[in-house]
């Protein structure tokens, strides 16, 4: 595990990365007093946790939060602070944890494992994995998959868009040519397209993520591990890696991302509601 440690008072700061080399994970712990040193370590190595002071002089911890889930957007960020009005800005801002200075070693050792805990199901062990925030990727064993054809690539996205429902041949024609008419040229197109998609899965070796069955096509969501999925079913680490796009490449993606957009604001204001005896909804603080 590593740990990055941001904090402009070098007394607090040699504090923190003292407490976090005593930590049982024994991690590597990566201390600076300036955001920008910070990330400019972060430009060429990652960290699995970000303890952030937040009221800092030439970048506030708010503000330096959002760059790193940027850069590295798996990094839970916890933050460490003398002033608990901000809070409510910190929460809207899906972080892990938020720690009242002074900083002891069971309340660091707790944020960290419920920060932990939210990683588990990190695709980073995953076979096949999708990702949609932002542009659209397939990717093996963490590689990229290049397709022979951007329509099948597209049509692999829509698939995933519709979350396991089947797609027949018309409507994923009216996905793919929004202008195009749907007559026997087409068609003829239309299959060379699927062919291509299934053609690149059986290169790959993941036939099975996707069914084509007559007339009909579906992506298979139990096979892969997709962000998309996953926010929906409120995972922490997916939910901070969302930036406000989705498949940006496809218009007609415009509406999931919508729905995606409604959710995470509904998220923003359940996390950023804090009780008068210092509780948030499902975690103690």
């Amino acid at each position: 595990m590593t740990i990055l440690c941001v904090d402009d008072e070098e007394l607090v700061l040699g504090l923190t990365v003292s407490l976090c080399q005593e930590l049982p994970y024994h991690p590597e712990v990566e201390g600076f007093t300036r955001a920008k040193d910070a990330l400019d370590w972060l430009a060429v190595h990652t960290a699995d946790i970000a303890l952030l002071d937040i009221n800092m002089p030439d970048m506030d911890g708010l503000s330096l939060a959002m760059k790193i889930k940027e850069i590295c957007p798996h990094t839970a960020v916890i933050f460490l602070t003398g002033f608990a009005q901000y809070a409510v800005d910190a929460f809207k801002l899906h972080t892990s944890g938020y720690i009242l200075k002074p900083v002891s070693r069971e309340r660091l050792l707790t944020e960290i494992d419920y920060a932990l805990s939210d990683k588990h199901t990190s695709d980073t062990n995953s076979h096949v994995v999708i990702r949609t925030f932002g542009d659209f990727d397939l990717l093996i064993d963490g590689q990229p998959v290049s397709f022979q054809r951007t329509k099948a690539k597209e049509l692999l996205a829509y698939l995933v868009d519709r979350q396991g429902a089947t797609v027949t041949r018309a409507t994923a024609f009216a996905v793919l040519w929004p202008d195009g008419l749907y007559d026997r040229k087409m068609q003829k197109q239309l299959d060379v397209i699927i062919r291509s998609l299934r053609d690149t899965l059986l290169a790959n070796g993941i036939s099975e993520i996707v069914e084509m069955k007559r007339g009909t096509l579906r992506i298979c969501p139990e096979k892969v591990s997709c962000d998309l999925y996953r926010f929906f079913e409120g995972d922490i680490e997916m939910i901070n890696a969302y930036h406000g796009e989705y498949m940006s490449a496809y218009t007609w993606a415009s509406l999931t991302e919508a729905y995606v957009e409604r959710i995470n604001n509904t998220k923003e204001m359940n996390n950023g509601t804090v009780k008068s005896n210092g509780t948030r909804k499902g975690k103690s603080v």
